[in-house]
């Protein structure tokens, strides 16, 4: 079928039911279809143009309030800034990152700086150091992330984004808590929270489709966003170019197998990769864990302190096993909330690819039963090494 086939607003109309499937992640698609559907034509056939105040029936609608000067500031020193200076129809702009890869004749994009004093440069790094967006980047596109980026002040019962509207900025939560509310049933149901740290709005960006849900602030807080056209220049197109590069290993990870094609996607997301020396110590044992790895290159291996007759752990480091490509490391503690049971070493140059504790136990959920069922493996090693039953679960 040619692309002149293909009826008008059928992309977007699929689009949106994509999103809402892997948002809401129901256990029978066709039922789900239906149910999406018919509510998206009675909408469309009640009252078409009032849809923008459809994401919060029974909640109150205030009227955007003045500026203020944080504000001011962010709509004056580059283009969309505010929140408040809406786009129209961005959600009908099919964004394509592999049509955007190269600078057009014109030259490269101009990139966007709001100025900021070092006390607000200070708050954003802290208030980003945590975001998944984020955690992939380069550090020149993570510094130019923060350079595009403007502060939002808000008020008690403030609308940040409403359902149904087209997406403008993504935003990321300094300080505040933001009631998340969704149409139920014709009415605004509260569904979630953000409290004092998080970030939301990247969906609509991301898939180009209307806001799923209303952002309501119950108290004073501050947000910082980023306007549309620089979360596709330096998020979007970032993620699409992991994605060719990553698709074909990520199909190749035993672990993965399991999970859907659009759960993988997620996966390479939020990978960050970093690369190990010949016989540097990647992780400790009895340290925290905060992420897990996956070997994309090379090979390490894991090593345990040998144990003495006393029980204790003496300084020497008894070798358990060895991982290559494909085989992840790390899991462990992350699956039985415990300190790092074993110490891990690059055998010659390693690339790992790394997923931090919070992707984990959001992407990998369904792979628990693997890892669980790991575990056991893992105890009969420690037995044939030091003669006697470990319980790592609890």
């Amino acid at each position: 079928m040619s692309g002149a086939d293909v009826p008008a607003g059928l992309k977007e109309l699929l689009r949106g039911y994509t999103v809402e499937v892997l948002r809401r992640r129901p256990p029978s698609l066709a039922e789900f279809a239906v149910q999406h559907f018919t509510h998206v034509w009675e909408q469309q056939r009640n009252d078409q143009n009032n849809k923008r105040c459809a994401g919060c029936q029974g909640v109150t609608f205030d009227a955007p309030r003045p500026r203020r000067p944080a504000e001011e500031d962010a709509a004056t020193a580059g283009s969309t800034s505010s929140k408040y200076s809406r786009r129209k129809s961005v959600c009908a702009e099919a964004y394509d990152p592999d049509e955007d890869d190269e600078d057009d004749e014109d030259g490269p994009e101009p990139r966007v700086v709001h100025p900021k004093t070092d006390e607000q440069r200070r708050r954003l790094q802290d208030a980003c150091k945590d975001i998944l967006l984020f955690k992939t980047l380069e550090q020149e596109q993570f510094s130019e992330v923060l350079d595009g980026m403007f502060e939002v002040l808000v008020e008690p019962q403030e609308h940040i984004i409403d359902q149904g509207d087209d997406g403008d900025n993504f935003y990321v939560i300094e300080r505040g808590v933001f009631d998340i509310y969704v149409q139920t049933d014709g009415a605004g149901l509260c569904v979630g929270q953000y409290d004092n740290k998080g970030s939301f709005g990247e969906l609509a960006l991301m898939y180009n489709t209307p806001r799923a849900a209303t952002i309501i602030a119950t108290e004073e807080g501050a947000l910082w966003g980023l306007d549309r056209a620089t979360f596709h220049r330096l998020i979007v197109r970032n993620n699409a170019k992991k994605r060719r590069t990553y698709e074909a290993f990520i199909d190749c990870v035993p672990l993965l197998k399991s999970l859907e094609l659009s759960e993988r996607m997620k996966i390479v997301d939020v990978l960050g990769a970093k690369v190990f020396r010949d016989g540097e110590r990647i992780i400790t044992q009895g340290e925290t864990a905060d992420c897990f790895y996956i070997v994309e290159s090379g090979e390490v291996k894991i090593m345990i302190k040998n144990k003495t007759t006393a029980g204790q752990a003496d300084t020497t480091e008894v070798e358990l096993a060895r991982c290559g490509r494909g085989q992840y490391f790390g899991e462990l503690a992350l699956v039985t909330n415990k300190p790092r049971a074993a110490s891990v070493y690059a055998v010659g140059d390693a690339k790992c690819m790394v997923i931090d504790v919070q992707a984990f136990e959001r992407l990998l959920g369904s792979c628990k039963e693997i890892l669980q069922r790991n575990i056991s493996q893992y105890e009969e090693q420690l037995v044939a090494l030091f003669g006697t039953s470990v319980d790592l679960k609890h």
